[in-house]
């Protein structure tokens, strides 16, 4: 199976004193469902902006998609982030934008019509009892409402890789169960999903692998 993500003695810190990442090296293939687990300053939420961009490593190699993110031009960064989903831990919906057209901007730039567009974001936010919110605006929507329309957006256009930061912290045990579902389903299709958790819920359901980070290190896998 062929890595769709690598990285090689990859450092990133945050001003002289912050160490963030610390000698990180290992590969993730096409198609697999990875845990990143630790807890909260492990270093999980940084690893998951290098891998799309957000921040760039100090030191090492990061691919992504066969491109070297280091070396990635800023015009081509774009390119690169259309084929990444990320379900972000504070959600980054568009305030003034309603639920369907949060889910639908994502198509568009992929170049859906909008009758397709509209179909396939409804089903989406159906298969997480959401239809009934497409005219809400996000505010309005609790936290949990908010991270399924997070996740549902990240979904919505089938994306080579899916990032995951906390996707069940707000959620309770039925709604978790619906995202977790649609995770495994976008994976079953293919889709390459990284999992950001220290939910001991989500690791013990078994069949993925872990990696745990402490203090910005690699300790298990």
């Amino acid at each position: 199976m062929a890595a769709i993500i690598q990285l090689h003695q990859v450092y990133k810190t945050f001003g002289p004193r912050v160490a963030a990442l610390e000698n990180l090296s290992f590969t993730i293939d096409k198609g697999e469902f990875v845990y990143l687990a630790g807890p909260s300053g492990a270093g999980k939420s940084t690893l998951l902006r290098l891998i799309f961009c957000a921040e760039r490593p100090n030191a090492g190699q990061l691919v992504v998609g066969g491109r070297n993110t280091s070396r990635l031009a800023a015009d081509d960064i774009p390119y690169l982030r259309r084929t990444v989903g990320v379900v972000f831990q504070d959600f980054k919906l568009l305030p003034r934008r309603t639920v369907l057209e949060n889910v639908a901007i994502v198509l568009e730039v992929q170049g859906y019509n909008r009758k397709d567009t509209r179909r396939r974001a409804l089903f989406l936010l159906g298969q997480v009892g959401l239809s009934h919110k497409a005219n809400a605006f996000p505010p309005t929507l609790s936290g949990g409402e908010q991270q399924r329309v997070a996740v549902v957006r990240a979904l919505a256009a089938d994306p080579q890789i899916l990032l995951a930061d906390e996707p069940t912290g707000n959620l309770d045990k039925e709604s978790a169960q619906s995202v977790m579902k649609l995770l495994d389903e976008a994976n079953a299709r293919g889709t390459t999903v990284v999992v950001a958790t220290h939910d001991e819920t989500l690791l013990a359901r078994g069949g993925r692998r872990i990696l745990t980070l402490e203090h910005g290190r690699l300790v298990a896998s």
